[in-house]
């Protein structure tokens, strides 16, 4: 953490100086240019500023300037001679001014030099294909946040690391703990997705630190996001794999930006965000500071319908409720099943308890949700700030530091304590309808303690500063040093301990170290409806929990040169040389009480990894468009080859190979291919083993108890790609466009969970079978000794005896076999003058054409595309907008294909539309306000119906259950 605290302080001091540095950084000069024409007297300016600036002629014909004279900056010199021209000049990078039509609202810079999918400065189209999202195109998607706006995109899957996935259970992964939102392009799964902000990588979130959280940033300070759709080992090291998310904060802003969106979905969900933007320029640098607020409310499972009870009939499915209930049920273990029967449910008298065999009903179960009460989305509240400042010293040196720090506090119910509990004649409430002397009882606690209650805090915090340098010749020398920190603390709370909940039935004598004493404070009651128990029972067996705190690390340096090589006839060949070496590292400490009369303390130690690496890339011009030859107006080559070498498992190197050929003018065809890998996150490698019960199904229908068994593997080899993608695009001189991309990518040793993919169906999935020891301990010894070998295990719980168990499932990590994704994105856009304004027509889709996946190297390809828990063979969004006068109005089409489950069993396709309007006044005293009114599923289109084990009857990786949501946007820019 010193090297931390270090980079911070430096970070912060860096600030301060440069806040306060003068105007008159930049070197005076004399100037003595006469008024006249504006174009002759910027010549004149460059001449006598020793300064390169940069305009059309088109932009000044017929501008006059005033002149200046005087011993000024030369900033200051060019404003007072663009004064009444309607022009503005702004430094791009040392020696250099841009000029352009001064905009009519504080001034944005854009970041110049950072451009996803090449190292290279104004390398020109690139043949990877990038999707780039500006902040009004941010604004018109109608969503609150940079990470809901990437979780809606069709090249996405939202079926893992998502709050609402995490909620609901869908997400079997169950890493996302402090419910984060990460990137799944193409669905291989959100480690394999590397997410930048500008250019540097994040720490690691949730209890494995295998995915960046994007929802961590405040979207305010957002200038563009850019969605490499590539592989990009080769320019961006380990983890791009399935592609990149660059997010690009605002390089300088000059003025304040306030905003205030307010949305709400029916019965709950209600959502406020409110931030702030304040910033300074000044002729030699900038600095700006964004503060951004949220809080949400929850969502219960009891405000839908399809979720609130398990009972899935109603809607052609399933009844999921089970026997663990309040009132409970008397059951047995039958051996030949390895599964228990209900031999009599309770029904209590009424004054609230069983008290004779009249109260039993014999064979007819009650039957009860297993996530009754829980919570679909979580209540958050989250803080997000970011800074940057940028300084010149003299004419060719730049620094920059920028600081970033976000902290989410999440509380959510979740799924109650139940289990099977052995009583007693010890206990006074015991009654049997059949004489006997102690009878086992499935019960769950939610009538007596309500849900469990998890509580979450993610906070993150990191830095950069940077230099760059322009070296003569037009070559430049840049670096960076930079360190991210992640703080992902998880707990829950109001859980049975199983110890205290024995000595309460009265199953062990009263233990003289616990404060509780049964004959005096009262017996728990097993034979009632779920409200017989006394608030100091209850207290004593509810005061269960466990909670985990994990820290990752990321920490980077690195230093690049770039610049013209050699002239060639076509072009300058420009390449980018450069090192880095960067760190990682991860640690988990915690502690459960749910069993014993002392918490249980676990920690992994920190374990941390150093990787180093060189990099190069070039792009050759072969033809140039003044060369003039038919049918290839232009043609570029770019490599691009990167070597790492890691601490704990050796090295490799990754090259990417593309083409980019303009036959015409307007149009491009590109072409690439490239390797990439990702070796095993550390949580992967070294997480402490542990195990969990969990009920799976049987090919007969019956329900199996099982042991899972997670944890991580040593053994974890890397896992390498191999990704190519073709495509063209085309853009006519209108403004009209067309992109059409085609993609392969192939894994080799790819690092999974096998079991995850299909955990409900472990059991009966035959390629599963490696993973699953099937056990009769009821039976057999040698079966009941291995169950009872994971009772010292964090997570075991001995709500369920030893001889119950049918079969342990292993989910922990493994080197699956081949993995192939092919497939096919398309977007266009086309406008139409109207009235004052223009109309336009746009869409994107993505359609997965083949998904195959082998769970083991030796298993069969399976072909997954269309299959529940991945990517749909079609998602598209398609709108229509018009804007001018200040109002742009919009209505989107969102398109989820249709898909099967497991079984077979058709899930329908999902349409819903979008429609927004907004008010931005061109002129008067409301200038500079912008007012937006968005509804997402304005029809209120219920998600398709899933007959889900869970009890929830839709698939919360394909759509939502919010239904329709209104929001309310408000941007005032001072």
């Amino acid at each position: 953490m010193n090297r931390f605290n270090l980079l911070t302080g430096a970070a912060v001091a860096a600030c301060l100086s440069t806040l306060a540095a003068p105007a008159a950084a930049q070197n005076e000069r004399m100037f003595d240019i006469p008024p006249g024409a504006l174009g002759e007297a910027l010549t004149a300016f460059a001449t006598q500023a020793d300064q390169q600036i940069l305009f059309t002629p088109q932009l000044v014909d017929g501008l006059r300037s005033p002149g200046v004279n005087g011993r000024l900056a030369p900033y200051e010199a060019l404003d007072r001679l663009l004064e009444g021209s309607g022009l503005e000049g702004r430094q791009i990078r040392p020696g250099v001014f841009a000029l352009r039509r001064a905009a009519p609202e504080p001034v944005t810079e854009l970041e110049a030099l950072v451009v996803t999918g090449t190292l290279l400065v104004s390398s020109g189209d690139l043949a990877s294909p990038v999707v780039t999202m500006d902040r009004d195109e941010l604004d018109r998607r109608g969503y609150g946040t940079v990470a809901e706006v990437l979780a809606a995109m069709p090249q996405n899957y939202a079926g893992t690391s998502t709050p609402l996935t995490q909620a609901t259970g869908a997400d079997v992964g169950t890493s996302n703990n402090v419910y984060a939102t990460g990137v799944n392009l193409r669905g291989l799964g959100p480690s394999a997705t590397l997410v930048l902000v500008n250019g540097r990588r994040l720490a690691g979130t949730g209890s494995r630190a295998e995915f960046a959280d994007i929802s961590a940033l405040p979207s305010a300070a957002v200038e563009r996001v850019d969605v490499l759709l590539d592989g990009a080992s080769a320019l961006y090291g380990a983890d791009a794999v399935a592609g990149v998310v660059n997010v690009i904060m605002r390089r300088a802003y000059h003025g304040h930006e306030s905003r205030l969106r307010v949305a709400a979905a029916q019965g709950g969900a209600e959502d406020v965000q409110l931030s702030h933007l304040a910033g300074r320029r000044w002729g030699s640098g900038s600095a700006y500071l964004s503060y951004e607020h949220q809080s949400a409310n929850g969502l219960s499972a009891s405000d839908r319908a399809y979720t609130a009870d398990g009972d899935l009939r109603p809607f052609g499915g399933t009844d999921r409720r089970s026997f663990y209930s309040a009132p409970g049920n008397i059951v047995a273990f039958d051996p030949a099943t390895s599964a228990y029967q209900v031999l009599w449910g309770i029904r209590p008298a009424p004054g609230g308890t069983a008290q004779g065999p009249e109260d039993f009903a014999a064979g007819d179960a009650n039957l009860q949700s297993p996530r009754l009460g829980v919570d679909l989305l979580p209540a958050l509240e989250r803080h997000s700030a970011y800074g940057q400042v940028r300084q010149t010293l003299g004419e060719r040196l730049e620094l920059s530091a920028d600081l970033r720090y976000s902290r989410r506090k999440t509380e959510n119910a979740t799924v109650p304590a139940a289990g099977v509990f052995t009583v007693t004649q010890a206990n006074p409430w015991f009654v049997s309808p059949t004489g006997a002397a102690a009878h086992s009882v499935a019960y769950s606690f939610v009538r007596d303690l309500g849900p469990a209650q998890n509580h979450a805090l993610s906070e993150s915090i990191g830095g950069t500063l940077g230099a760059r340098y322009d070296l003569p010749a037009g070559w430049l020398l840049e670096g960076y040093v930079a360190e991210a920190v992640e703080r992902a603390d998880y707990g829950v709370s109001n859980r049975v301990n199983a110890t205290f909940l024995a000595e309460a039935l009265g199953n062990v004598p009263d233990n003289p170290a616990t404060p509780f004493r049964a004959e005096v404070d009262g017996y728990f009651n097993l034979f009632g409806d779920g409200a017989a128990n006394s608030p100091a029972v209850l207290e004593f067996i509810g005061s269960g929990y466990g909670q985990v705190s994990n820290r990752s690390r990321a920490s980077a340096a690195n230093l690049m040169v770039q610049g013209p090589l050699w002239r060639l006839p076509a072009g300058d060949l420009k390449v980018a040389l450069g090192a880095q070496v960067r760190s990682e590292a991860f640690e988990t400490r915690g502690e459960t009480f749910l069993a014993g009369i002392e918490p249980r303390l676990m920690a992994t130690p920190e374990r941390e990894r150093s990787v180093t690496a060189v990099f190069a890339e070039a792009r050759v011009p072969l033809v140039a468009p003044a060369e003039g030859r038919p049918g290839v107006r232009a043609l570029d080559l770019s490599l691009a080859a990167r070597q790492e070498a890691y601490d704990d498992f050796g090295s490799t190197t990754n090259p990417k190979v593309g083409i980019v050929w303009e036959p015409v003018e307007g149009l491009g065809v590109r072409a690439s291919w490239g390797t990439s890998f990702r070796a095993g996150a550390l949580p992967q490698l070294f997480d402490q083993q542990g195990v969990s019960p969990a009920f799976l199904s049987r090919a007969d229908g019956s329900e199996a108890l099982i042991l899972m068994v997670y944890g991580g593997n040593p053994d974890l080899r890397p896992e390498t790609s191999e990704t190519f993608t073709a495509g063209f695009d085309y853009r006519s001189a209108g403004g009209s466009s067309l992109s059409v991309n085609l993609f392969e990518t192939r894994f080799d040793d790819r690092i999974a969970q096998p079991v995850n993919a299909n955990f409900e169906g472990a059991l009966i999935d035959p390629t599963l079978s490696p993973f699953v020891t099937l056990i009769d301990p009821a039976n057999n010894p040698a079966d009941l000794a291995l169950v009872e070998g994971y009772a010292d295990t964090p997570g075991f719980s001995p709500a369920f005896p030893a001889e119950s168990y049918g079969a342990i499932v292993d989910t922990r990590w493994v080197n699956t076999g081949a993995v192939r994704v092919r497939g096919l994105d398309l977007t266009a856009r086309h406008s139409w003058p109207l009235q004052s304004g223009d109309l336009a027509l746009e869409t994107a889709a993505s359609w997965i054409i083949d998904y195959e996946s082998r769970a083991t190297p030796a298993a069969p390809a399976e072909q997954v595309a269309g299959l529940l828990g991945y990517p749909v063979r079609l998602r598209a969004r398609t709108g229509l907008s018009w804007s001018g006068d200040g109002v742009d109005l919009g209505a989107y089409w969102n398109h989820v294909a249709a898909y099967e489950d497991r079984a077979g069993t058709r899930i329908d396709p999902w349409d819903t539309l979008d429609a927004r309007v907004a008010w931005r006044p061109v002129s008067g005293p409301l200038d500079g306000l912008s007012v937006e009114l968005a509804v997402q599923n304005l029809f209120d289109e219920a998600p398709p119906f899933y007959d889900s084990p869970t009890g929830f009857g839709f698939d919360a990786g394909q759509a939502s259950l919010l239904g329709r949501i209104v929001s309310l946007h408000l941007i005032k820019r001072w």
